[in-house]
């Protein structure tokens, strides 16, 4: 890698979390039941409300990770005590045809039903071990990546434990061009307690927040059309826990610390007004 390359790598990874918007206000979630919901209080994870992404094992997954995503796998996706499991392991799966030559397993879910606005809540308990990358995030069907949109709700790298990112991607805005919008809290105990990571999502504003705090808010109101508000069409809930990569693989990865898991006690959607 020429030294050229190497800085704009750095860079890339460096920016990957905005600071931008950042605000400090109150986000409590609605009253009443929530339109969908999976409280992951079943066997085996609901193939009606989820499908495992496995699309680019044997090319490679973005951002340079280092991750193979396994399919329906209890070593890396179960439900245990009414909770989601998605685990991360070192291990080289060279018996399945897709393998991409990854050393490390895990699991990336995204949900059957696009949804657009409304609020969002994921209770959830993170890895901290250097090299995760833990992520809650949003997605549309089709169409290029970054015109298209991307919401990422909660993402967090364990080389800097305990700080979550809330990135919001357009074509204007994007961490490619160093334009994305977004914010970070510390959470001091995000690896070793569930919290609730909450988005609420309207016409005129995106705000995304940990416990009922908001630390993020975009609005509605660049100029550029698509390109700085695609955020007006449905979007399918991931999550995943990645291993290495640009941002996540920054300062490299503790094999060691793995096993790795994020446990997820519930997601939650309602309607607002």
């Amino acid at each position: 890698m020429s030294a050229a390359v190497l800085l704009v790598a750095l860079l890339q990874a460096q920016t990957l979390g905005a600071t931008n918007v950042a605000v400090d206000a109150p986000m409590a979630a609605p009253t009443g039941a929530p339109r969908w919901a999976d409280e992951f209080d079943g066997k085996a994870v609901d193939p009606a409300k989820w499908q495992f992404d496995t699309k680019h094992n044997k090319t490679g997954w973005f951002n340079h990770e280092k991750q193979y995503y396994a399919k329906a796998r209890p070593e890396n996706t179960r439900l245990e005590r009414g909770a989601l499991v998605i685990e991360a392991r070192r291990e080289a799966l060279s018996t399945l045809p897709d393998w991409g030559g990854q050393g490390y397993s895990s699991a990336k879910l995204v949900a059957t039903r696009a949804s657009r606005y409304g609020f969002y809540e994921i209770r959830a308990k993170l890895p901290c071990a250097r090299g995760t990358w833990p992520a809650i995030w949003m997605l549309p069907d089709g169409g290029t990546w970054p015109e298209q949109g991307e919401i990422d709700i909660m993402e967090m790298v364990g080389h800097d434990a305990n700080v979550v990112h809330g990135t919001l991607h357009s074509g204007l805005f994007n961490h490619v061009k160093g334009t994305q919008r977004g914010a970070q809290v510390t959470v001091p105990t995000a690896c070793t307690a569930f919290h609730r990571y909450q988005l609420d999502w309207r016409a005129d504003a995106i705000t995304i927040g940990v416990d009922d705090r908001a630390y993020m808010r975009v609005r509605n109101d660049q100029p550029g059309g698509q390109g700085a508000w695609p955020f007006d069409k449905d979007f399918r809930l991931i999550l995943n826990l990645a291993i290495g990569g640009d941002w996540g693989g920054a300062k490299g990865i503790d094999d060691a610390a793995l096993p790795q898991r994020m446990d997820v006690d519930y997601v939650r959607i309602w309607d607002t007004p």
